[in-house]
């Protein structure tokens, strides 16, 4: 993480106080992204475990009279986890860039790299979700 002695020439120095409080901001930021990226594993995970299970149960693939299957629903959970985990880490890039600007230069963010991965994977499980049918 960056310090006061690392800013930018366009930055303007911080007192103790002004540090301070944008130290805990970017951990508050921290922190909502970590949660987002919590739901989004949970929502892909989920997803993801009712697709296989299903896969396991009913493995003759018969069609029933349903306006959603659990394939369906198991993929549309898999997006939805996808969906909110690029959106949250839009955002949380946005908050950490404008916050930067303000104050402290360019930060980096590790929970956007844990997004990233996590990211990965879901689009993985969506794939294999797709294309086995």
């Amino acid at each position: 993480m960056q310090t006061v002695e690392h800013t930018s020439r366009s930055a303007r120095a911080l007192d103790d106080s002004t540090r301070l409080a944008f130290e805990r901001t970017r951990a508050a930021y921290e922190r909502t992204m970590m949660s987002w990226i919590r739901t989004a594993t949970s929502l892909i995970t989920f997803g993801f475990s009712i697709y296989k299970f299903f896969q396991i149960e009913a493995p003759n693939h018969e069609r029933q009279h349903r306006l959603i299957g659990p394939r369906d629903f198991a993929l549309i959970l898999v997006s939805i986890g996808l969906l909110s985990l690029i959106l949250a880490t839009l955002e949380h890039r946005q908050s950490l860039r404008t916050l930067g600007a303000e104050y402290a230069g360019k930060q980096r963010s590790l929970a956007v790299l844990v997004a990233a991965l996590i990211s990965i994977l879901g689009v993985l499980a969506l794939i294999a979700m797709v294309f086995r049918q």
